[in-house]
């Protein structure tokens, strides 16, 4: 198991998106996170104590996280000195990017010289099998969006958190390096041969009560042309009986692609339920997750009533103000 608690390393990420691994684990695990190591030029900031290695260290933090999801998963040679010298300090090292710890060289030298652990959380640790699509039994919920990065694991961390409140049986499954840094456990989809992608998923949310709920944690979106095959592994193998649409309304482009517009939400809706309901006909959508944070308060519950008078679904920042209407969808199901 990764040690905790952890010091985040946000490097010189270019904005607050770049470090949404950080963000995530600061946001659902703030008690395992005792400060954060930003290089020159990191624009950006979970407002924790900006600290050295010394300090960390001496502050009880026993991982140094990476926590920056850049374009392609790369271990970047500016960060090198401090991987190396949180090694040296006696840090394990944890990072989900697909540019694996354990495959450069000095960093696994120093590893072994130290007896630190390099902890690649993207590589997948079970032989996953083709999926089948045979009906399971409980229910599964699946977060689609217009888009990366616009709050799909927020809204299934919400969700399952405000469900388990209200007594509900409920399970968040992590489908990507945050989720399973924030819980311990889940699929590091991306990184699963194609072939396998879907049967993953299956194996991720197997039979379960009836009444049991599957959380399952969105990736990538159906409309990006970059990251659309993670998104057909989740709709086909997650089987979801719900859909929630997630959107953020202020993006001018794709995320990583300036040439492209996001997808109206009825777009989504359409093309998502769609393909949905060849692995599950009786799949529904049954509410709608605003990303808000770009928005002051006012503008973004107007923006919710104004979509959620468009679609006719419960729409709210699960984030920001409550999953609770979200959850009541899901109990009317």
């Amino acid at each position: 198991m990764i040690e905790t608690p952890y010091l985040l390393f946000l490097g010189d990420a270019p904005d607050a998106l770049a470090a949404k691994v950080a963000q995530g684990i600061k946001d659902w695990r703030p008690e395992n996170c005792v400060g954060q190591l930003r290089l020159d030029g990191c624009k950006a900031d979970m407002k924790l104590q900006d600290m050295t290695l010394a300090e960390a260290k001496a502050a009880g933090a026993k991982t140094l996280v990476i926590g920056v999801a850049n374009r392609g998963g790369v271990i970047s040679q500016t960060w090198k000195k401090v991987l190396i010298e949180a090694l040296e300090e006696g840090f394990d090292l944890a990072s989900g990017l697909h540019n694996l710890l354990r495959d450069e060289e000095d960093l696994a030298a120093v590893a072994k010289a130290t007896g630190q652990n390099l902890w690649d959380v993207r590589i997948p640790n079970v032989k996953y099998p083709i999926a089948n699509g045979e009906p399971r039994k409980g229910k599964r919920l699946l977060a689609v969006g217009t888009d990366c990065s616009v709050g799909k694991m927020y809204t299934a961390l919400a969700l399952d958190a405000c469900m388990r409140e209200r007594g509900m049986k409920s399970t968040f499954r992590a489908t990507g390096q945050t989720g399973i840094l924030i819980t311990g456990d889940g699929v590091p989809l991306d990184a699963v041969i194609a072939d396998f992608m879907a049967g993953s998923i299956e194996y991720l949310t197997p039979d379960n009560d009836d009444d049991h709920w599957d959380i399952i944690e969105g990736q990538g979106s159906l409309f990006h042309v970059s990251y659309s095959g993670v998104t057909m592994a989740l709709v086909h193998g997650g089987q979801p009986d719900a859909l929630i649409l997630c959107h953020e309304p202020t993006r001018e482009h794709m995320r990583g692609l300036p040439g492209y517009k996001l997808p109206t939400l009825e777009a989504v809706r359409d093309v998502a339920l769609q393909l949905a309901q060849v692995a599950n006909p009786e799949c529904k959508v049954i509410g709608v997750s605003i990303n808000t944070q770009h928005m002051g308060d006012q503008e973004a519950l107007d923006y919710c009533a104004e979509v959620e008078a468009k679609l006719g679904l419960p729409t709210v920042d699960p984030f920001r103000h409550g999953a609770e209407r979200l959850a009541e969808a899901v109990a009317a199901y």
